[in-house]
């Protein structure tokens, strides 16, 4: 926490606690026999009971001294007062400049009482400092935040443009790609994405520059435009980082990279592209601990929770995640596995590429070139005596066939589909060529998903909208009901003025029931299949997302957005 003081004058910080009303006497009473068994601090015993917050302590220390405590979560930071500190200043003394009130510079510190980083601080600005107390987490999060990468990105780029060509010689990619400017360039541009919570880098060559977008919360953002005469060098590093052929640019390539982030490594898949103004490049960082999430924590709402678990909770059948690109699928397919896998249980996988490696599962990359496909590896797998199997993928006849023969045969099949909603997939398999009795007797359910962006809860603003708007979106509401209170976003600091943080999934659970095994034999229609799901307890992506517009986890226009 840093704040001097803390295990001194404790009759004084228990009685701010209970004047705060942050403690009662038998917590207190507690606390301090605790305290004085074990030599620890107060505040340290209270925080770990879970009594207090880090937050709660450390605005309870800094009244105990006399000092104005701040949430930078929820305080506008003055972005001049920022550019007065170089960053690494900031990061070193862990000390961020958030205003100027009355000539004086007012900077956020875990350690007000660290005279160096104030002497430091005033001789740089030649103002007065004004020391308020933050959490250390919070410091390090802002600095994270408001120190970006851009002005070195900037700085870098004209060191890399000038004295080059704008096409530059084979013969010459090596000595230009590692050269010191470009290395330190693609190394800024991944830390700064990770620190933004991208998902994706795309890395885009026009006529004139290299345009760089970042997917925030499914949403692409330029964050920056770089000369064209970096292109190949920029493009080049990254392919020889990837272990892609760097002489090859006429047709698309995919590799991964892994890198070092905050102390944690993470790994990107890196996809080529070759387009008229030149290669472009696409990284999806992968975060391992996206594969560790609880399925509880991915927004089912109960009844499609209860629905979804009837089935992974199966010994054998078929199970089936649908979306487009980037709706979450791997993410859910894993959070299962999760729950299914134990010692007792042999998961294997084959994926292309495997996304997230996991601890204890047999995760199987496929390999063209070495004759390693999905169908050929799949049959293989099966010799290989599993109880689960994950296919990445069903993406053609053959492996339809082997996922569906293995869902028959006593195993339990997780894979994923490309429909537009749960309903579709049945039809879709049956066009693959698996004959009909078959998909109707090995699916056993199907999970459609999208991701939509969470209202930021700091900035969420409630509002009344009009009946008509609701009607015109097909809300559910009854003639003699009253308009309900929805949120809308309005922006601040914390999510970075956009009003939306972190994403929600929404989701379409459709059973297989005799009903649905029936209209898929016949050949039936998605619309017929979706009709007599609905009745049977299905609720579609539209409902599912209006159910969280109501619960002011989302916005009305964010599920217009991702859904029809």
């Amino acid at each position: 926490m840093g704040i001097a003081g803390e295990g001194v004058a404790v009759k004084q910080l228990s009685d701010i606690l209970l004047e705060q009303g942050l403690v009662n006497d038998e917590q207190l009473v507690a606390a301090l026999d605790e305290q004085q068994r074990e030599g620890r601090s107060l505040g340290r015993v209270l925080v770990d009971h879970g009594v207090l917050t880090e937050s709660q302590l450390v605005a309870a220390l800094a009244a105990q001294i006399g000092m104005r405590f701040v949430d930078l979560s929820e305080q506008a930071v003055d972005g001049s007062a920022v550019g007065r500190v170089p960053g690494a200043v900031a990061r070193r003394h862990c000390a961020l400049p958030i205003a100027i009130e009355e000539g004086k510079i007012v900077v956020a510190m875990a350690d007000p009482a660290n005279v160096f980083a104030i002497d430091d601080i005033r001789s740089m600005t030649g103002l007065d400092v004004r020391p308020v107390v933050a959490t250390r987490a919070d410091v390090l999060a802002a600095i994270d935040r408001y120190y970006r990468a851009d002005s070195d990105l900037d700085d870098l780029t004209n060191a890399m443009s000038r004295g080059q060509d704008e096409e530059d010689d084979l013969s010459k990619v090596k000595e230009i790609v590692e050269d010191a400017p470009i290395v330190k360039y693609v190394n800024l541009l991944i830390t700064q994405a990770i620190r933004d919570g991208a998902s994706d880098i795309h890395l885009e060559p026009t006529e004139r520059d290299l345009r760089v977008r970042f997917r925030i919360d499914g949403v692409l953002h330029e964050v920056m435009r770089s000369p064209r005469a970096i292109q190949s060098g920029v493009i080049s590093r990254l392919k020889i980082m990837a272990d892609i052929n760097i002489a090859e640019r006429r047709v698309p390539q995919d590799g991964r990279l892994s890198v070092n982030a905050h102390g944690t490594k993470i790994d990107l898949r890196v996809a080529t592209l070759p387009t008229v103004w030149g290669e472009k490049v696409v990284m999806r960082i992968l975060d391992n601990s996206t594969a560790m999430l609880d399925l509880a924590d991915l927004g089912f709402r109960e009844d499609n929770y209860e629905r979804y678990a009837r089935s992974f909770t199966k010994p054998y059948g078929m199970i089936l995640v649908t979306g487009p690109t980037g709706s979450g699928k791997s993410t859910t397919l894993y959070a299962t596995l999760n729950i299914i896998s134990r010692p007792e249980v042999n998961v294997i996988t084959v994926e292309d590429p495997v996304e997230y490696r996991v601890a204890g599962i047999n995760q199987v990359q496929t390999n063209a070139k070495a004759g390693l496909t999905f169908a050929s590896a799949l049959r293989s797998i099966l010799r290989s005596d599993p109880d689960v199997v994950l296919i990445g993928e069903i993406r053609d006849h053959e492996t339809a066939q082997i996922a569906v023969e293995a869902a028959l045969t006593g195993h339990l099949v997780l894979s994923t589909l490309h429909t537009n909603d749960a309903p579709s997939a049945v039809t879709r398999l049956i066009e693959m060529g698996i004959e009909p009795f078959l998909v109707g007797s090995a699916l056993d359910c199907v999970l459609a998903q999208r991701l939509a962006r969470r209202l930021c809860t700091k900035c969420r603003e409630p509002y009344t909208p009009d009946r008509e708007v609701l009607e015109a979106a097909r809300f559910p509401l009854e003639q003699d009901q009253p308009v309900p209170t929805l949120f809308r976003p309005v922006g601040c600091p914390v999510c970075a003025k956009t009003g939306y943080k972190g994403r929600l999934a929404l989701h379409e659970v459709m059973l297989i029931t005799e009903e649905v095994e029936r209209l898929a034999v016949t050949r039936a229609s998605s619309a017929a299949i979706t009709e007599v799901a609905r009745s049977q307890g299905m609720t579609s992506l539209r409902e599912d997302g209006l159910a969280k517009v109501l619960a002011g986890l989302t916005s009305m226009d964010e599920i217009l957005r991702v859904v029809v």
